[in-house]
């Protein structure tokens, strides 16, 4: 049976369990370790607000409104809302148990919990890794035009530039004439990217995205440096700043002709939507993505919370500004798409697009014409929202502390989030090459779609099912003084895993490759994608495989004590028994398992 790093170090005669001196001094070192307590928020509002931050995001501006105009306008809030109560609250509800009761990372809480599955928490580390990688390129457009728009006229209006194609640039929308593209498609494919013809050719280095990538990843290492003390101060800013520049937006585009129609078209149901399963798909989909669920970074979040802090109160209060904010975007940005078609005489279907980044090509002409002296601010706004995913850093710093940050002493908190910050600029520079879209499209792919569905099943088959309900409520109750009610209960026990599981299922079932508008991928780009999505999959069978080898009696022996929990839920607070050295002592001995 593998043994941790702290059980090599005592060297007790394994015949009894006498202490000689030199366990009583391991002991000593040990319990002056746990006396140097996790830090922690300064206040709630503080955690609260760096969850909402890291939780409203581009998602909820470009993303909500437009699966709102594909999936039925109005009628998409019935799927939405249900899968938010059912599925979003309890289990960002977990989640934040799941962190604030270990005070761990995602990794080793997890190896506590269910060790059977402890690959899920390495899992969420590695997935969260991956996506700060590639999802900072959008800080980096963002910026780019930003510092574009401060001009006697925005570039992306017009076709007497440099880099349009005369022939067929339009200064408006096209419309149905498919061989005409707008100028702001243009000014995004062959300015700001100058786009490669696919991920064949790469071609040289943006260098000008590579510049603003790297003022991109100095901002978000300023954030997290100092852990929760840094990030907790400036989630002042960046949880509550947006909402001014929305709301005056809002103001400002309901009094444009043709709001009225954009508005009505955004919430309009079309009821014979419900009827189709990728509707309920997206929903899913889109509370995971929105609120942040098996990332990790909830997880990481909360265990810098203090012992009984109202997580539950806390969980409801993000859910739903999380979707407060997303319904608010929505009549922001069909308010000004109803306007835009009102000016170019085209329906309001012809002027909505879809994704990421097509966002940025139709909706920089939207913001020269409906924002006025509010362009900066918007784009400022853009980037806030994309800065916002410092907290997927977080979680890759948080992971390294907890499992080598007593084993290493010098080991500083600032040169680890440098480290990580450095590490994840280097692996963003691919995307801002020529090629660089296509790569960016890929990994979002199968990063975002593929990977992120697996790792919430498993999650929640780790905690729900193998861990349990009744100790997950025992938990609850040790933090709140109270058990979670029937409804946390039953979400955990039966709604969530299934439906999860009915979502995994159904985003198997339509898989679709990875496209770029008509870019087909060439096989060996696909099979990178899948790569990439397994690269951070691969730990749960791999934790599996480890801890039922590492164990000892037969299969079904191996199989029931891997999924014995480590964790002591008989202290009220479990960071007390760290100051027992006779505990600490028997814990080293009994609980090889701790450490993955």
């Amino acid at each position: 049976m593998e043994v941790s790093a702290e059980n090599s170090r005592i060297p007790s005669d394994e015949r009894d369990d006498t202490l000689k001196p030199l366990d009583l001094k391991v002991i000593a070192e040990m319990t002056a370790d746990a006396e140097a307590k996790r830090p922690t928020w300064s206040g709630q509002l503080e955690f609260i607000l760096a969850s909402v931050g890291y939780a409203v995001g581009l998602g909820n501006v470009w993303r909500f409104p437009y699966l709102c105009y594909s999936s039925g306008g109005g009628a998409f809030m019935v799927p939405y809302f249900t899968m938010l109560f059912l599925c979003g609250v309890p289990l960002l509800f977990m989640e934040y148990v799941v962190g604030q009761y270990t005070r761990l990372g995602p990794v080793h809480a997890i190896a506590k919990i269910c060790p059977l599955l402890k690959g899920v928490g390495l899992a969420t580390v590695v997935i969260s890794f991956v996506f700060c990688t590639y999802y900072n390129v959008l800080m980096s457009w963002a910026l780019f035009y930003f510092f574009n728009s401060f001009g006697a006229t925005l570039p992306w209006t017009s076709c007497n530039n440099t880099w349009n194609a005369v022939g067929n640039c339009s200064s408006g929308f096209p419309g149905n004439a498919t061989h005409l593209q707008s100028a702001s498609q243009q000014f995004f494919d062959h300015r700001l990217l100058e786009k490669s013809s696919g991920i064949e050719e790469a071609g040289g280095l943006r260098w000008e995205l590579f510049g603003y990538l790297l003022i991109a990843w100095v901002a978000v290492y300023f954030c997290i440096f100092k852990g929760v003390k840094s990030t907790g101060k400036v989630a002042h800013f960046t949880a509550i700043f947006p909402y001014f520049i929305l709301f005056a937006l809002l103001i400002n585009n309901v009094q444009l002709p043709g709001a009225r129609e954009g508005i009505l078209y955004f919430v309009t149901p079309v009821w014979s939507k419900l009827f189709e399963v990728k509707v309920w798909v997206n929903a899913a989909a889109q509370v995971f993505n929105s609120i942040g669920i098996a990332f990790g970074s909830m997880i990481s979040m909360a265990s810098y919370n203090k012992f009984n802090n109202n997580i539950l109160r806390d969980a409801l209060i993000v859910s739903f500004t999380n979707s407060f904010t997303s319904i608010l975007a929505g009549f922001v940005i069909f308010s000004a798409i109803g306007y835009m078609a009102h000016i170019h005489n085209l329906p309001v279907d012809n002027i909505a697009t879809d994704g990421k980044h097509q966002a940025w090509k139709d909706h920089r002409e939207n913001a020269s014409l409906f924002l006025g002296s509010w362009e900066h601010f918007f784009f400022f706004l853009t980037w806030r929202k994309g800065f916002q995913h410092f907290a997927t850093a977080e979680v890759a710093v948080t992971f390294i502390k907890d499992e080598f940050g007593h084993k290493i002493p010098f080991l500083k908190r600032e040169m680890l989030a440098l480290a990580v910050c450095v590490v994840c600029f280097v692996l963003g520079i691919p995307h801002v090459t020529k090629g660089g879209i296509y790569v960016f499209q890929l990994m979002d792919h199968y990063t975002a779609v593929v990977s992120l569905v697996l790792l919430a099943f498993f999650e929640v088959l780790a905690v729900c099912w193998i861990f349990g309900v009744s100790r997950l409520s025992l938990m609850v109750k040790r933090m709140l003084g109270k058990t979670p009610n029937i409804y946390f209960r039953l979400c955990w026990l039966l709604l969530c895993p299934l439906l999860v599981l009915c979502i995994m299922i159904s985003s198997i079932v339509q898989y679709t490759p990875a496209r770029y508008g008509t870019y087909t991928y060439p096989v060996w780009a696909e099979c990178v994608g899948w790569c990439v999505s397994l690269v951070s999959v691969v730990w749960i069978p791999l934790g599996a495989i480890q801890e039922i080898y590492s164990n000892k009696g037969s299969l079904r022996q191996r199989l029931k004590t891997a999924m014995t929990p480590t964790i002591d839920l008989d202290a009220e607070d479990p960071s007390l028994e760290k100051h027992n050295p006779a505990h600490v002592f028997a814990s080293v001995r009994t609980k090889p398992c701790d450490t993955v």
